[in-house]
């Protein structure tokens, strides 16, 4: 089950990137904090409705032990929330895109397994197919833009910021869903509900923190009903999350760079909802990750 659940969570998290970009403004600074604040109050929701329809005992000393996973998937996301007021002018893509590979080498690094060869093949496909789709999606925005006659400032594009920002993005993440995959996978050291509510109630208190401070401290005109783009992206990420985790649980070295390809679902969800023009190397390389998708299906299967 661990491949059916990498697979919804790559197409909801896919699906989301559609919202997110929708909901990030670059003249709000504070779009980032926004959305944190609208992903952690539905996640606290969801994790609510879940412990009471499950009828689950949650222990709070969860939240302390899950800790150390719970703050790296929140920095590492908050980071990027940061970088999507300028995701048409950044390079952020390539880079973010090769956390679950980051998380996946490190795996094998302090936890050696036998893969057989589809494995690999499928792991190493999938990883090149997505992070050559980001760098092509990259060169595409920047010939429209030019082709517009926009001009492209250039701290966006090659400053400093530009180039740490999406490198700390994938480490963090990466180091996150490292740090998951012993917990879920290789030592069992919390349970999959145990972990999901943990992050969840630790999202929601960040999220309050948001709200406070932008309510209170920055007077910020924030309408949590009316942020349809955001909320619609905070659905979509806790849904994911629902399923990332007994992914995880399942087989987290090759469900982690299988996860990384739900950019190519967000490609393929602009293609149609958004009626975003592909290039042919665009489709080549969507071909290329569903192949390598396929082969970790088919090695499943065996």
């Amino acid at each position: 089950m661990w491949f059916i659940f990498s697979i919804l969570t790559a197409i909801a998290w896919g699906a989301a990137n559609l919202f997110y970009k929708k909901g990030s403004h670059i003249s709000d600074k504070y779009s980032h904090l926004k959305i944190v604040t609208m992903v952690g109050f539905v996640m606290g929701i969801h994790a609510i409705s879940y412990m009471f329809i499950k009828d689950i005992t949650f222990d709070p000393f969860d939240m302390i032990r899950y800790l150390p996973v719970s703050a790296m998937y929140i920095l590492s996301m908050t980071i990027g929330y940061i970088e999507l007021r300028y995701i048409e002018l950044s390079i952020a893509a390539p880079v973010q895109n090769s956390a679950g590979a980051v998380s996946a080498i490190l795996l094998f690094i302090f936890f050696p397994r036998e893969m057989n060869v589809i494995d690999i093949a499928g792991i190493v496909i999938v990883t090149i197919g997505v992070i050559t789709l980001a760098v092509f999606e990259k060169q595409a925005e920047t010939y429209a833009l030019k082709k517009q006659n926009e001009v492209i400032d250039p701290k966006y594009q090659l400053s400093v910021l530009a180039i740490t920002f999406p490198i700390l993005y994938a480490l963090i993440d990466g180091l996150g869903t490292f740090a998951d995959g012993i917990y879920l996978d290789e030592l069992k050291l919390i349970s999959e509900d145990a972990a999901l509510l943990s992050y969840e109630f630790t999202f929601f208190i960040v999220a309050l923190i948001c709200y406070c401070y932008l309510k209170f401290i920055k007077k910020e005109t924030f309408v949590l009903l009316k942020e349809r783009d955001k909320g619609m992206a905070a659905i979509l990420e806790t849904t994911g999350q629902f399923f990332y985790v007994f992914a995880m649980a399942g087989n987290a070295i090759i469900a982690a760079p299988l996860i990384a390809a739900h950019g190519i679902f967000s490609v393929i969800l602009s293609r149609i909802f958004l009626k975003e023009v592909l290039s042919v190397r665009q489709y080549v390389m969507i071909a290329v990750v569903m192949l390598g998708i396929i082969l970790l299906g088919v090695s499943e299967g065996l």
